[in-house]
């Protein structure tokens, strides 16, 4: 069973009493390949900090984004808060409220459900996610792999 089955009705049975969830917005998260993106991959250079600059980033509906507080920074997490991400915030008018789109890149691999649902593929379109804003710093590519991908080797 992927992680958003079952948990997001979970979740949002328990933010409906208002408890723990200020700030917070369910959401349902788009990720896609951009073409600077794009450049940055296929060029070798998924290390450096113009690929943080442009896949460490949640584009969030200009009016979700105004109600979170405007945040410099957000974090983004599945819908049975097992993993998460903090990524870089900007506004997008091109967004309806209720989505955000992703680089599709490591930030955003750490919060797509892994599930194919035998197609193949995981879902890259309509996850639900639950995003916040946070003071949290940003990671590197390198750094995520380190602490998510490494196995506890340093």
């Amino acid at each position: 069973m992927g992680f958003m089955e079952a948990t997001l009705s979970q979740y949002f049975l328990n933010c409906s009493s208002g408890e723990g969830c200020e700030g917070m917005r369910e959401v349902l998260l788009n990720t896609g390949s951009t073409i600077e993106e794009g450049r940055l991959a296929k060029g070798g250079n998924k290390l450096g900090p113009e690929y943080v600059e442009e896949c460490a980033v949640c584009e969030i509906s200009h009016v979700d984004y105004a109600e979170l507080g405007f945040p410099d920074r957000v974090r983004i997490w599945t819908p049975d808060r097992k993993h998460s991400v903090a990524v870089h915030a900007r506004p997008a008018r091109s967004l309806q409220p209720g989505q955000i789109f992703m680089p599709r890149a490591i930030w955003s691999n750490l919060v797509v459900d892994p599930d194919t649902f035998s197609t193949g593929s995981p879902l890259y379109k309509g996850s639900p996610v639950i995003i916040e804003p946070t003071q949290e710093d940003v990671l590197s590519a390198a750094e995520i792999v380190r602490r998510h991908y490494s196995r506890g080797k340093r």
